[in-house]
C-alpha cells in the first residue's frame, strides 16, 4: 500500500492529527505529510504512505498556492484570527489599481523574518513555546520568492488575494508586510492552500469523503491513492534496461547514455516500473538516491 492522498485539511485540526486519522483508516504502517498547515488553515495537505514516504522530502521544496483573506486594521499576536488583538489602525483608502500595484511590488525574491508563532527552533526550543511565555527573540531573515500574486477582492476591512510562493514563506507575515506597505495593520483571517507543486487541486478529498470511502472498505479508499512518482513530475525521467534497473535497485550506480540533463531524475525500469530517484552526474553515471521497493505480491493473486 504505497501512494499519496491529497487531503483537503479541515479547519481546527493539526496536520499531524489529520495524518493519523487517515493512516488509521488505511491501516498504513508508514505515513508522513509534507508542508504543515496551521490548525486554522484549510486546503491541500499531501499525505504519503508506505514507500511514498520517500518522496516527502522532495515535496517540501515545492511551490505552493494560497487563497488568503486578510482583515485590515487589526493585528494579533499570532498573526491570525486565533490570536489576541495587539493593535488597531485606520483602514487604508486605496483603489483596486493601487492595491494591485502594491501587491505586484512584492513579486520576486526577498528576505522574510519568520514570526514568533512558528515551529522554528531557537536554542532547541520552538519559537511558539517562547512566544506563549511572552518572550521575543531575534530571528534570522530567510530568502523567499513570490512567483505570482493577484488581488481577488477588497471591501472595507476585507482583503482577498491569491499568492504562489516558494517554500518557507509565512503567509501571516506576508499579510502583515502588505498591511505595513498600505499604512495599516492586519492579520490573516482565513487561509486556504489551493495547490502544492504540480498536484491537481481537483484530486483533493475532504476528510468526510475519506471517512465515507473507508466505511465502504479499505479497497475503495486505497483506489484513491496516487502513485509516488506523480510527486516528482517536475523531475526529468530516465528509463533503464532490465539489467541496469536491477543494479540500480541494488544500490549501484549505472551508466546512462544519451541523456542531456544532470541532477535528480525519476528512474524507471522494465515495464515502466518506477524504481526511485537517482542523480545523474556529468560523467553520465546515475547514482541511486531513493530506491523504491517492489510491491509485495498478494498471495491471493494468480
Amino acid at each position: 500500500m504505497d501512494g499519496l492522498l491529497l487531503l483537503n485539511k479541515p479547519s481546527g485540526m493539526t496536520s499531524n492529527r489529520a495524518l493519523q486519522i487517515v493512516k488509521r483508516l488505511l491501516n498504513a504502517k508508514k505515513a508522513g505529510h509534507t508542508g504543515s498547515l496551521d490548525p486554522a488553515a484549510t486546503g491541500m495537505l499531501p499525505l504519503c504512505f508506505g514507500e511514498a514516504t520517500k518522496v516527502c522530502a522532495y515535496l517540501l521544496n515545492a511551490d505552493k498556492t494560497y487563497r488568503v483573506t486578510a482583515r485590515l486594521g487589526s493585528a494579533t499576536d499570532t498573526g491570525d484570527a486565533d490570536g489576541q488583538e495587539t493593535a488597531t489602525a485606520p483602514l487604508p483608502e486605496l483603489t483596486a489599481d493601487e492595491w494591485n500595484a502594491l501587491l505586484q511590488g512584492l513579486l520576486g525574491e526577498s528576505q522574510q523574518i519568520p514570526p514568533m508563532y512558528s515551529a522554528l527552533k531557537k536554542d532547541g526550543k520552538r519559537l511558539y513555546e517562547l512566544a506563549r511565555k511572552g518572550e521575543t527573540v531575534e530571528r534570522e531573515p530567510r530568502p523567499i520568492t513570490i512567483h505570482e500574486i493577484r488581488l481577488l477582492e477588497f471591501a472595507g476591512s476585507r482583503l482577498v488575494f491569491r499568492v504562489t510562493c516558494s517554500k518557507g514563506t509565512y503567509v501571516r507575515t506576508l499579510v502583515e508586510d502588505i498591511a505595513g506597505r498600505a499604512g495599516t495593520v492586519a492579520h490573516t483571517s482565513r487561509l486556504h492552500r489551493e495547490s502544492v507543486g504540480q498536484f491537481n487541486p481537483e484530486e483533493m478529498l475532504d476528510l468526510t469523503v475519506v471517512e465515507a470511502l473507508a466505511a465502504d472498505g479499505q479497497v475503495a479508499l486505497r483506489e484513491k491513492l496516487l502513485p509516488p512518482d506523480v510527486a516528482l513530475a517536475e523531475f526529468p525521467s530516465v528509463h533503464l534496461s532490465e539489467s541496469s534497473g536491477l543494479r540500480f535497485s541494488g544500490g549501484q550506480a549505472v551508466p546512462v547514455a544519451d541523456e542531456s540533463h544532470t541532477g535528480l531524475t525519476r528512474v524507471y525500469g522494465a515495464g515502466e516500473r518506477f524504481l526511485g530517484v537517482g542523480e545523474l552526474a556529468g560523467d553520465r553515471q546515475l547514482a541511486p538516491r531513493r530506491v523504491f521497493l517492489e510491491p509485495a505480491k498478494n498471495p491471493l493473486d494468480n
